[in-house]
This record gives C-alpha cells, sequence and structure tokens, in this order.
C-alpha cells in the first residue's frame, strides 16, 4: 500500500474514532441524566443504570458511525488543504481523484463494520436494554414478547395475542383464558381481530373483539357451553397499543435471517408483510451509506469554493447527511405505506446520492 494511503487512512481512523468516543460520550451522559429518575424511582441502583446504557452503545455506534465517517473524511481532507498538503500531491503529478481511492476502501470497510454492528451486536442488546427499562424500571414484566407473540398474565387470566400489526393498530389471533381461584378454566375467548378503544367507561386497556368464539364452563354439568358471533364483544385486556409497540420484538433486533424467517411466517398465516419486507432490505441497503457519505463528502471538500474554509465544509457534510436522513426515512415511510416496492424504498437514497456523490467528485477540478 503507497505511503499516501496509509497516511489518508489513518488519519480518518483517528479523526473517526475522536468523533466516535466524543458524541457517543455526550449521548450517554444526556441520556444518563434523563434516566436516572426513572431508576431511582424503580428502586435500582446506579450500576443498574450504567448497564443499561453500555447496552445501548452499539445502537449508538450503528446510528452515528456514516455521520462519524463523513466528518473524519471532512476534517481530514480539510486539513490537508489547510496546510497545502493537496496542492503538493498535485504539483507532484497525483490527482484528487487518485487521493480519494483510500476513502472507498475505508467506506467499505465502515460498511463492514456497520452491517456487523448491526447484525451481531445490536439484536442482542437493544433486546437486553429494551428488557431492562420496559421489565425493571417500568415493571412490566407481566408482558413477554417472543418472535412478535405475546403473552399477558395477571391473577386469572392468561391471554395470547399472535401478531399487533402496529401501521393498523390491530390485534390479531387473540385468545383470553379466563381461571377460577382453583385455577380451572371457566372461559375462553378466541377472536380473530381486536381494535383498541382510546376512551371508555371502563379505562384504559378496553378492546372490540370480532370474528369470535367463546367457551363458558356450566358448573352444574361441567360442559362448556360454546357460541360464536362476529362482534364485537367488549373486553378489557389490560394493554394500550402503545405497550404493545414497546413490548413486541422490533425488526432492529432481529437478525436477517430471523427476520427473513419472521416475513415467511406471518405471510404463510395470511397477515400482511410489508414493513418488514422494507425493513429487510434496509437492513442491507442501509450499510453502504459509509461508502456514499465519504465519497459526497471528499468531492465537498474538494471544491475550489469551500477547500479554504474547514467549518465550512464541515457544515456542508453535516447538511448532506442530513438531507440523506430526510430523504432515506421519506422513502422507508411510503414503502411501509405500499405505495412503492421493498426494495425501491431501501435503495432509493442510495442510489441518487451516489450519483451526487459521482457529480461532485468530476466537479472537482
Amino acid at each position: 500500500m503507497p505511503i499516501l494511503y496509509r497516511y489518508v487512512i489513518h488519519q480518518i481512523l483517528r479523526y473517526a474514532a475522536v468523533i466516535l468516543v466524543i458524541v457517543v460520550g455526550i449521548y450517554l451522559v444526556v441520556d444518563f441524566f434523563e434516566r436516572i429518575d426513572n431508576f431511582i424511582e424503580a428502586g435500582l441502583p446506579v450500576s443498574r443504570t450504567l448497564v443499561y446504557l453500555a447496552y445501548k452503545i452499539p445502537t449508538i455506534i450503528a446510528q452515528i458511525l456514516p455521520v462519524a465517517l463523513l466528518l473524519a473524511v471532512m476534517v481530514t481532507l480539510g486539513l490537508m488543504g489547510k496546510h497545502n498538503e493537496v496542492v503538493a500531491l498535485k504539483s507532484g503529478g497525483i490527482s484528487y481523484h487518485r487521493l480519494v481511492r483510500p476513502l472507498v476502501g475505508v467506506g467499505v470497510l465502515f460498511s463492514l463494520l456497520l452491517f456487523i454492528t448491526a447484525e451481531v451486536f445490536v439484536p442482542v442488546t437493544a433486546a437486553k436494554s429494551n428488557a431492562i427499562w420496559w421489565e425493571e424500571v417500568k415493571q412490566r414484566s407481566a408482558v413477554l414478547s417472543r418472535e412478535k407473540n405475546i403473552w399477558l398474565k395477571d391473577d386469572q387470566r392468561i391471554a395470547h395475542i399472535k401478531f399487533y400489526d402496529r401501521d393498523a393498530g390491530t390485534a390479531h389471533g387473540i385468545t383470553v383464558y379466563v381461571f377460577d381461584e382453583a385455577f380451572r378454566m371457566v372461559r375462553r375467548i378466541d377472536a380473530a381481530t381486536a381494535v383498541y378503544e382510546p376512551s371508555h367507561a371502563r379505562g384504559i386497556g378496553h378492546w372490540q373483539l370480532f370474528e369470535l368464539m367463546e367457551q363458558v364452563l356450566d358448573p352444574a354439568s361441567g360442559q362448556y357451553w360454546v357460541s360464536s358471533e362476529d362482534g364485537p364483544l367488549g373486553f378489557s385486556l389490560g394493554i394500550t397499543p402503545e405497550n404493545l409497540e414497546t413490548v413486541v420484538k422490533k425488526s432492529e433486533e432481529m437478525s436477517l435471517p430471523e427476520l427473513r424467517a419472521y416475513i415467511r411466517r406471518i405471510e404463510s398465516e395470511g397477515y400482511d408483510a410489508t414493513r418488514y419486507r422494507v425493513d429487510l432490505y434496509a437492513k442491507t441497503a442501509f450499510p453502504f451509506v459509509c461508502v456514499i457519505l465519504s465519497l459526497v463528502s471528499a468531492g465537498i471538500a474538494g471544491r475550489r469554493n469551500v477547500r479554504d474554509g474547514l467549518p465550512v465544509g464541515i457544515t456542508y457534510g453535516i447538511g448532506i447527511a442530513f438531507l440523506y436522513w430526510i430523504f432515506y426515512s421519506f422513502c422507508i415511510s411510503i414503502g411501509y405505506g405500499g405505495m412503492i416496492p421493498p426494495a425501491v424504498a431501501a435503495w432509493t437514497a442510495n442510489f441518487l446520492f451516489l450519483c451526487l456523490a459521482v457529480f461532485v467528485l468530476m466537479s472537482v477540478a
């Protein structure tokens, strides 16, 4: 590897590490002071708060790694321009585009790092941090989730929700078991769907059940009377849609094989998996943002009108990263709504900003 490439890569990695440490540190400090009151109210020690924050570090890194690389490239090339190193290279017959070559390698390296972090570490640590927050801090241990199957338990009742559609706000495949004091089942309700009633005289957690079958125990004969109806039947499950959204296992908490298997399962059962297909493609598309933003930042740093002003160049870079995130989120949102195919929703932002990177680099003298 040429000395020039080693020098550029070393500088980028150094600045990226510094930026990561600073941003992660600020994030953890802010989150600590925001959450510490909740942990104290729950009677948990400070050490448990630190464990919770430690589990969040991989998620934070996965979120800010592309921006850290962008700023590192901007700082490296900006300082090289300020110290006339770029001019010296050009006078030696080395073009600016040759200087960009190691940036592609660094971008690929960071893309692999982002992919590994998001696929190996985040699913495990995010699930553990969420478990600490909802089960220990919010003390909602009665709600369990495994592969989107939700179980709710109180003294004399157990309820199971097979699938919760966050977009429609409806629960599917509901089964409720009601027991007496001897733990004998006295009532069972099976419903195809359930819709939440936000304001009800009986308080929160009241749902309307549809397409249901009910079995009620006759104490005299010991047999169950079975009836079915289209509904609606009002029933209190003791949980709100907001609670369900927090306890279900999210896409980012699953690896690619797990998410792919889950999509096949819910589609085979007749449920809509559009949101999860978008998330599946997004898991493979988003890591490439490191390569794209490194090229965009190299083009911005090499332009004549920002070469002499490092703060201006960094501002341009942050602006580009912000625009990417806004456009990427917009595409993902309309993909969730089924307006465009999942693959198009996940890859459109990458394609357009890659074109922008090529255009900016070609415009560098």
